[in-house]
């Protein structure tokens, strides 16, 4: 029985689920995985690459459901964290759920449940960030514009909420940091790559990419907002109101300066 072992995956989330599977295969107790390019191993420890096998994936995903519908939040959002060594922490904790005869995932008096529960909800508090504060400018092709820079890998997990929200638009929201995006063509959500040397950031600096007529809404709405509001009785939720739901983001902007 190998009790020690190093897993080499592609980084993805399928790549992991899949190296989870193959060390659950080979009964290796403590399974070492790390992304391919992040390769830190001792001089004498063993290591494979792992091939991504959705098939493999799926069923330690289905292993998971059964055992907890709460875990499965934990174990995704966790993952999307990016912590050192996340990986071996959930090759843990999932050992000890499918080993546990009970929701183990509810466990919090065990420092691995507790580690991987506190990831989860300093990852979902990012993602409610992202969800409020993403900023869009329309560029010259008609395609609404952010980038953003989350302390987490949280694209994946605000995709729904604005497919949802601005479900009449194009829009692309540009992760910085991983150099990656979405974007949604009024049909679908797309994982895009761009080369973005020609946009910097979500300001008031105009930019060719940026229409005239963007720059000239948000100082209007902004010079708006500063005339006609007492700053002590500021109640951005009325003002949206009485404005084109385009223009709303500019106003909410303001909930920062108060």
């Amino acid at each position: 029985m190998n009790t020690t072992k190093t897993l080499i995956y592609d980084g993805s989330f399928n790549g992991f689920l899949t190296a989870v599977f193959i060390g659950f295969e080979q009964k290796i107790t403590h399974a070492d995985i790390q992304r391919q390019g992040q390769i830190q191993s001792g001089l004498f420890t063993e290591t494979e690459i792992i091939f991504t096998n959705v098939e493999k994936a799926q069923r330690v995903w289905n292993g998971i459901r059964k055992k907890s519908n709460s875990a499965i939040k934990n174990v995704y959002f966790a993952f999307l964290s990016e912590q050192n060594t996340i990986e071996a922490l959930l090759y843990h904790y999932i050992q000890k759920l499918m080993g546990s005869k009970y929701n183990g995932a509810m466990d919090f008096g065990d420092d691995c449940v507790l580690k991987i529960n506190q990831l989860t909800h300093k990852v979902g508090r990012e993602k409610h960030r992202m969800e409020a504060f993403v900023r869009f400018q329309l560029t010259k092709d008609e395609v609404y514009f952010s980038n953003i820079e989350p302390d987490f890998d949280v694209l994946p997990l605000i995709s729904k909420h604005f497919r949802n929200r601005y479900a009449d638009q194009q829009w692309i929201i540009y992760d910085l940091k991983r150099k990656y995006g979405l974007y949604y063509d009024m049909n679908t959500v797309e994982m895009i790559s761009l080369d973005l040397t020609d946009i910097h950031a979500n300001n008031l600096e105009k930019n060719s990419v940026f229409t005239d007529a963007e720059y000239e809404y948000q100082e209007l709405w902004n010079n708006y907002f500063k005339s006609t509001t007492i700053k002590s009785r500021i109640n951005t939720k009325l003002h949206v109101q009485h404005v084109p739901k385009r223009y709303w983001k500019y106003l909410s902007e303001k909930k920062e300066t108060i």
